[in-house]
């Protein structure tokens, strides 16, 4: 998986199998016009690379020139095609082969006809490395095609997303997979990194601890642990920006998760609201908050009982586990309305044997995959 801009891409076609693809074009088209000297025209800027992989491949005599012309922004087409580079001269009696990198919805090549209508050539052919046939018009014959793809948004091999990934040699797709995002919250002895680990394999997602995040990043200096740290030095809460952004690095550090469970984080709907703003900046969303419930009574026995083994002064004294229930119920609690006027809060018992409270999990997960 690569990230380009605010964009994940998984691989598509080797290098091996597009290099097969411009043989196989480059073969057929010599067998064509063995008794001519074509001109070869490329359309810039993608066809850079398929256009020079394909003359080392052409071993017959031949001529190359380029016009420029675009029609994309970002993902999409704009379906204005601009003309940036003219057709070549001269022309009249010859047989030019237009040499495209991908031919999809089919409006640049409309206006490719257009700019030789008048040029008086022998024969104008046209050969696209990839063709889309699922979106082609069919308005004008493709006389060559290397190969036929899917209609996903593709970069590599000269083809870009913003202006990046043409010099991959590679091409790849972008990554429309499904993403599983959750929100896992629970009051102090709830069970929730217990069940995060068993989650986090079942579905190859990214547990991202808060805890285990601050931890890291004041452990080995980092500029935002450093920050973090200055506020907790100065006995101030660390603000919502400086977690969020902690949070950002551990997502883009973890760019092949089929997903992220987020644990202790957000705490408040201030929290949340930033949590989503920063995730729908790439195009995600948390898809589900499940809240593991327990009865105050059995969650306050399980935290004394792990304060023998753990050391944890909160966890040996029952009026401070008592306090930070009130202090979740006061701050965290009300995340379930938030949640829930989006329709994505679940509560799951989490009182059992840890593998029931596992399958509980997953029923409500597998409902959003």
């Amino acid at each position: 998986m690569i990230q380009l801009h605010d964009k994940y891409f998984k691989p598509f076609l080797s290098q091996e199998q597009i290099l097969g693809a411009v043989h196989k074009m480059a073969s057929q088209i010599a067998a064509d016009l063995k008794n001519e000297v074509p001109i070869f025209v490329g359309v810039l800027n993608g066809s850079f690379m398929f256009v020079a992989d394909f003359l080392k491949a052409y071993e017959e005599p031949c001529e190359v020139s380029f016009v420029k012309l675009s029609s994309y922004q970002g993902l999409t087409s704009t379906g204005i095609v601009e003309t940036l580079l003219d057709v070549p001269e001269n022309l009249e009696g010859k047989t030019v082969v237009i040499l495209e990198d991908i031919i999809d919805t089919g409006r640049t090549l409309k206006q490719l006809v257009n700019l030789f209508a008048n040029s008086k050539v022998k024969e104008f052919k046209i050969a696209s490395l990839f063709y889309k046939p699922e979106v082609y018009n069919g308005e004008y014959n493709i006389d060559y095609v290397g190969l036929e793809i899917p209609n996903k948004f593709i970069v590599g091999y000269g083809l870009d997303y913003r202006e990046l990934g043409r010099n991959l040699k590679e091409v790849y797709q972008l990554n429309e997979d499904h993403m599983i995002n959750l929100v896992l919250f629970g009051k102090p002895g709830a069970g929730k990194g217990t069940q995060a680990g068993f989650l986090k394999e079942k579905y190859n997602l990214k547990h991202i601890s808060t805890g285990d995040v601050f931890r890291y990043n004041i452990k080995n200096g980092t500029e935002l642990g450093k920050l973090a740290k200055s506020y907790m030095d100065n006995g101030d809460l660390v603000p919502d920006e400086v977690t969020i952004n902690m949070l950002k690095a551990e997502v883009e550090k973890n760019t092949d998760a089929a997903g992220f469970i987020f644990d202790g984080f957000p705490r408040t709907t201030t929290q949340a609201e930033a949590l989503d703003h920063f995730l729908e900046s790439r195009d995600m969303q948390i898809h589900a908050t499940i809240a593991l419930e327990a009865e105050d009574d059995i969650l306050v026995a399980r935290l004394l009982e792990r304060g023998k083994d753990s050391g944890r002064s909160d966890d040996q004294d029952e009026a401070k586990i008592r306090n930070r229930f009130d202090e979740y119920n006061a701050k965290t609690a009300p995340l379930k309305e938030y949640y829930s006027a989006q329709d994505k809060f679940y509560a799951v018992n989490g009182i059992g044997e840890i593998t029931e409270i596992t399958q509980r999990l997953a029923k409500v997960i597998d409902r959003l995959a």
